[in-house]
């Protein structure tokens, strides 16, 4: 009689876990990613084939539905991100997360199948609902399963891979719309979604926690609250840009929105059970964290829009090749964002977090080099790689501190925070970059977003030089 074969060990068991624990959180957060960055090439057709098929259709309503397209669907996100990493904690990774993926899915295609632009825009904002309840629950998942430089490199894996889904973006979207067309830019979407859906069948059972030892609970006023206060301002920033700040409603939902802000302050230092414990903000890492993600998202939001369009617009490439453009950061991404969020783990963040936005601005200050006619292989690309490289020297790091001295229970809100401020600052940055190029985008337009991305990533690196001064390592 044959022997059977020995269990596989506890540490065995352990270490398939966590496998199945990071790659979840990495597709989870990957199909957000992915929708935000591979729209962008996709712009100008989506553009001519609805705003051009309407009626008494403009150049000024082109470019306020490829806005709309892109900021629907980042208002949304950022407005409701709070509330998904309150909802995270609350009732578990697993139970959001799939409820967003479903979510996700449904929305995607009927982004894909809208007629018109009303409708294209309505589906992109319950995008951006959806795509708010993977990114806090995914990264919680990670750090509520892995301590100490475990944590450090699994949070490089999820930037990096995650970092490929917002860089690739632009490639994939590119080659869907020169040969199948647009509308699937928004269906492939859902490839992803079913894969993350059938691998969260495995995930190990502590990953489904949610609160212990209390009745679920949400904080509802803080909820609206939050939710109101971050779309107001931003919703009357990009409309008032556009037809003047004057009109009322623009002033109304601008005076709702701050009086919300500031309301949604006071109920949090009130509140029974706050869905934003102010006490984070009492962690220096958190606190430095979070300015210096200001600086680094609006500046990374705004420089990879706008390379896209000017590949396309002003050096006349097809959308495939302007996305080939993008391929170095990726791969460069890819290669390095590991490696780094190890280091940072080990020796501390600070120095990472200080020349890795100096690389990146280094990159954006080479297509300084950008004259008529365009060289986009000389005066682009080799900005790119050196755009690619910083986001990798950068961001891991990054991530670690916002999370490394958070409690476990609280790291789906504190993750929502730090990615509703990248979100909400990308959002801004976007919002303004009609007034930067100067309302065209010309060579010296471009010149301008450069240098405006370069001040942006400079500004990110004093802070965490400065705030990060004798700060902790990231374990």
């Amino acid at each position: 009689m044959s022997t059977p074969p020995p269990a596989p060990s506890d540490d065995a068991a352990t270490l398939r876990g966590r496998r199945v624990v990071l790659v979840v959180a990495v597709l989870a957060s990957f199909v957000a990613f992915l929708d935000g960055s591979i729209v962008t090439v996709a712009l100008p057709v989506i553009a001519r084939e609805l705003a051009g098929s309407g009626t008494g259709a403009t150049a000024g309503a082109d470019l306020a539905l490829q806005q709309w397209v892109v900021d629907a669907y980042l208002l949304a996100l950022g407005s409701l991100m709070l509330v998904a990493g309150s909802l995270s904690d609350t009732f578990g990774r697993v139970r959001v997360l799939r409820a967003g993926l479903i979510a996700f899915a449904v929305t995607s295609v009927l982004a894909a199948l809208a007629p018109d632009p009303g409708l294209l825009i309505a589906a992109r904002a319950l995008q951006g609902v959806a795509a708010a309840l993977l990114v806090p629950s995914s990264l919680a998942l990670i750090t509520s399963t892995f301590s100490g430089p475990a944590q450090g490199r699994a949070i490089g894996s999820w930037t990096a891979w995650t970092g490929v889904a917002f860089l690739i973006g632009p490639l994939t979207g590119g080659a869907l719309v020169d040969t199948i067309g647009w509308r699937w830019v928004f269906a492939v979407v859902v490839v992803p979604v079913v894969l993350t859906l059938l691998l969260m069948t495995r995930l190990p059972g502590d990953a489904h926690r949610g609160s212990v030892g209390a009745p679920p609970r949400v904080d509802a006023i803080g909820a609206v609250l939050a939710a109101v206060g971050l779309a107001g301002p931003v919703f009357a920033l990009i409309e008032g840009q556009r037809v003047g700040f004057g009109a009322w409603f623009v002033v109304v939902p601008l005076a709702v929105g701050l009086a919300a802000l500031v309301a949604f302050v006071w109920w949090e230092r009130r509140a029974p059970a706050p869905m934003m414990p102010l006490s984070l903000f009492r962690t220096r890492a958190f606190t430095v964290g979070n300015l210096a993600t200001v600086g680094v998202y609006s500046a990374l939001n705004l420089g990879t829009l706008t390379i896209p369009l000017v590949v396309q617009e002003l050096a006349g490439l097809s959308a495939t090749l302007a996305g080939l453009v993008t391929l170095p950061t990726t791969i460069v991404s890819l290669l390095f964002s590991t490696l780094f969020g190890t280091l940072a783990a080990r020796h501390g963040p600070r120095p990472f977090m200080t020349v890795g936005p100096l690389i990146t601005a280094a990159g954006f200050l080479w297509m300084l080099l950008v004259r008529e006619p365009i060289d986009v292989w000389w005066q682009i690309v080799p900005g790119v790689v050196l755009f690619g490289f910083g986001l990798a020297v950068t961001v891991a790091p990054l991530t670690s501190t916002v999370l490394s001295q958070i409690p476990a229970a609280q790291s789906g809100i504190a993750s929502a925070v730090n990615n509703a401020i990248s979100r909400v600052s990308g959002l801004v940055a976007v919002a303004f970059l009609g007034v930067i190029a100067g309302g065209a985008l010309t060579v010296d337009g471009f010149h301008r977003v450069v240098v405006v991305v370069a001040l942006l990533l400079g500004a990110s690196a004093v802070v965490s030089f400065v705030g990060l001064r004798g700060g902790a390592r990231t374990s």
